[in-house]
């Protein structure tokens, strides 16, 4: 293996058998017989790769397609039933974090444990003792026993143990929501710092932005198998694509994706010309990476409807200033988010409003009808509001969702009549040239000015 690759994985295939016993499987090797298919369940299959040094690799996929398999596999705790592992260097892995944990010791006693288990020496932990508890923010808990620690405060010692190991390689699945969002920027940061120190890291994470913000090159796993390795945003657009297809849409999706095809070059177009009619597909076109367009395909699966308190948001929409719904939106462009509420009660100072989410749920912005105080005065039982709030997605190309809610005052003060979190799913289409760099575009449409002295 090459002294630039630090993980060199190899055909790796993980077979399990299922409904069989020891006897069963005793029986078809004496008498040389093959398995039954139906009893064999590939976690994967022919999976190859290499880690380069100081290299940081994301793994994506849908829930169940391979990726706490594979990780399990390169750092030794499964062995593959085919193919090859090579390493080289010092790993640390975030499979579990706080695995191992003593719950009657104390915070210290507990770094000493972890430490050891991630192949730490005990001088080293002396050393770095303060600065663990200081990243874990425990200064005034770290002797109290951890089963009096709360989870966030558990789940901070492990990783400040974990990523204080220097290792030259880390592997982390999903290791990274943990605490609260200034934590959280902590240990992204902590994380930069290990790769500018040329960390090899293997990085298993659904947060896009995260893998976008981390990685130098993406693996896209799914039902075990690879289909693609390539650039972060490639393969996020990839994988987006993948998990929000219908189901009849998935094999077409995976034959496009292995066969090197662009995320967006082919889908159903479906128009939606009145608020009340479905979507439905009504042709079949390529479409640019520059039009706009609505992808049927392109649904949220984390929707969440609140039970209502008098009012209920019956559809909601976006459309363009021609009343066309559409979800491949162009950035700057004018659209709105329409909404119809039906109110079984009486309702008064009545406001509507709408909040964009990345994909990792940071909140971007949002809109209301009107100022607060300035709401609709009263609306009558029995009646409904069609209502339009127009925006500008001022933002890079990726994907993104959006809450909406209409509220009303009561003797409470304002409080939320209905409300559905992740209602609309919508991505902003790519530019062929663009020089944002972020999910927010802050430029003024001016040229940059150049001064040489």
């Amino acid at each position: 293996m090459s002294s630039d690759v630090a993980v060199k994985v190899d055909g790796v295939s993980k077979r399990y058998l299922l409904g069989t016993r020891p006897l069963d499987r005793l029986k078809w090797s004496l008498l040389g017989r093959s398995i039954p298919e139906g009893l064999q369940h590939w976690a994967l299959r022919d999976v190859s790769f290499e880690l380069r040094r100081g290299e940081t690799l994301g793994i994506m996929g849908r829930n169940g397609c391979g990726k706490s398999t594979l990780l399990e596999i390169i750092v030794g705790t499964l062995s593959p039933t085919s193919g090859t592992v090579s390493v080289q260097g010092h790993m640390a892995a975030l499979l579990e974090l706080g695995a191992g944990f003593d719950m009657d010791l104390s915070g210290r006693e507990n770094v000493y444990v972890y430490g050891s288990l991630l192949g730490m020496e005990k001088k080293t932990l002396d050393v770095n003792m303060d600065e663990i508890i200081d990243f874990a923010e425990l200064e005034s808990y770290i002797d109290e026993p951890v089963k009096t620690y709360s989870s966030g405060m558990f789940m901070r010692l492990a990783f400040s143990v974990a990523v204080n190991a220097t290792p030259e390689i880390l592997v982390i699945d999903e290791a990274l929501a943990v605490g609260d969002e200034a934590f959280q920027r902590r240990c992204f940061a902590r994380i930069d710092a290990l790769k500018e120190a040329g960390v090899s890291i293997l990085f298993v994470s659904h947060a896009a932005g995260a893998v976008i913000e981390l990685c130098d090159r993406v693996l896209l796993l799914d039902r075990g198998e690879p289909l693609l390795i390539g650039p972060p945003r490639e393969v996020v657009s990839h994988y987006h694509r993948l998990i929000y297809a219908p189901d009849e849409d998935q094999e077409g999706i995976r034959a496009r994706i292995l066969a090197g095809l662009p995320a967006n070059d082919s889908h159903k177009s479906a128009l939606e010309k009145d608020g009340k009619r479905k979507e439905k597909a009504t042709s079949q076109r390529v479409l640019s990476d520059e039009e706009e367009a609505f992808d049927p395909g392109l649904e949220s699966k984390s929707r969440l409807e609140y039970a209502p308190r008098g009012a209920r948001i019956l559809s909601c929409a976006i459309r363009n200033e021609d009343g066309t719904a559409l979800n491949l939106l162009k950035r700057g462009h004018l659209y709105f988010i329409e909404m119809e509420v039906a109110f079984d009660e009486d309702s008064f100072g009545v406001r509507c409003g709408m909040l964009i989410k990345t994909v990792v749920g940071t909140e971007l912005g949002g809109i209301v009808s009107a100022p607060q105080g300035k709401g609709i005065e009263h609306v009558a039982a029995g009646t409904s509001i069609r209502i339009r709030l127009p925006f500008r997605p001022r933002l890079n190309a990726d994907t993104f969702f959006a809450n909406v809610g209409v509220v009303g005052l009561s003797s409470e003060g304002e409080i939320f009549l209905h409300r559905i979190s992740d209602a609309l799913t919508f991505r902003v289409i790519r530019e062929q040239e663009s020089r944002i760099t972020s999910s927010v575009d802050f430029s003024s449409g001016e040229e940059a000015v150049i001064e040489i002295n």
